[in-house]
Order: C-alpha cells, then structure tokens, then sequence
C-alpha cells in the first residue's frame, strides 16, 4: 500500500510539474468533429494504460490510479476493485465521478466525467477479470467487485492530433453522450 500511495504521488508530481514547452498554443481555433474527438480519445486512452480515478470524499477529491480494462464502444469504462476500499464508500455517497488518461508522451489527455455505478455480479465479474490480479483478489467472489464508469462527457486535448483548446479560456473540445435513462 505504501508503494501504491508512493507511486500515486510520483505520477501526479510528474503530471502537474511536466512542462509541454514543446508544445504551443494554436491560436487557429478550429471545430473539431465528434468522430476525430473519439478517434483521438481512443488512441490516448490505449497510450495511457492506466488512469486516475477521482471520487469525492464529502468535499474533497479523492485521487488514485487504476488499471482499467479498454473502453467500450460507448466510452463505458470498468475497473477491478476491493469491496471495502475508501472508493466503494464515496462512489455509494456520490456517484460522480472523472476519469483522467494522460497520453504517454504527456502531449494530451481525455477525461471522462461519469457516473460510477458498483457491480457485484459473477456473470460480469469474470468477463472483466485480468489474471495477474490475483494475489489482489484472491477469493474473486467475495473480495472482487466492479466499478462501471457510464460517461456523461469526455474532454481531449491532444496535440498530435492537432486538437487543442480554446485560445481565450483554454476551454477543451467535448464530447457530451445520450443519457441511457
């Protein structure tokens, strides 16, 4: 657990300190289509391999970094949890929650903003299983449970992909999904 909050810090250290001074901002603000926003959040996404989960904690966000399996078609994203970890206990508070890839090179990121639904089903459970998690999980039906994140929206910010933000309020392209109420 220490590594994990060691790890944690490093990597969001990294995340804020990194400077993109190769990169400018565009100053030809430009409309970009859903189909290129998608395409691009895919391509960072598969970069990232992981991702940071934030839950609020009554009024504070609450940050870690998670090993979440490839978005559906949808952007639905699933992830492996403890069932007594801090985050089942704040997503049962406060559903909402932002999930943040960082490309590989830190030339872009998406982020997700959804809401976190938790699944204790065995059908599903072993359809999102990764093998070397089990010495985390090591009674998967008792101490395995899921967390389904259903997107709202999603952000880009992608300079390979020639997707920045806008030049006055920094504001990033979105991509706002159907309520599947």
């Amino acid at each position: 657990m220490k590594y994990l909050s060691k790890l944690t810090f490093i990597v969001f250290s990294i995340i804020l300190l990194y400077p993109l001074k190769d990169f400018s901002q565009n100053t030809d603000h430009k409309i970009i289509s859903k189909d290129t926003l998608i395409e691009a959040a895919k391509d960072i996404i598969a970069s990232a391999k992981t991702c940071a989960l934030i839950t609020m904690n009554d009024s504070v966000p609450m940050v870690r970094v998670m090993d979440p399996f490839p978005p559906e078609n949808d952007f639905t994203v699933w992830f492996g949890t403890n069932p007594k970890s801090r985050k089942v206990n704040q997503i049962k508070k406060n559903p909402n929650v932002t999930l943040y890839y960082l490309e590989k090179d830190a030339s872009g990121y998406v982020v997700i903003h959804g809401i976190a639904e938790l699944v204790n089903d065995q059908e599903e459970k072993e359809k999102h299983w990764k093998e070397e998690w089990k010495a985390f999980y090591p009674d998967k039906n008792e101490s395995y449970l899921l967390i389904k994140v259903t997107p709202k929206s999603m952000e880009v910010i992608s300079y390979k992909h020639a997707i920045l933000g806008d030049t006055s309020t920094w504001t990033p392209p979105s991509v706002f999904f159907d309520s599947k109420d």
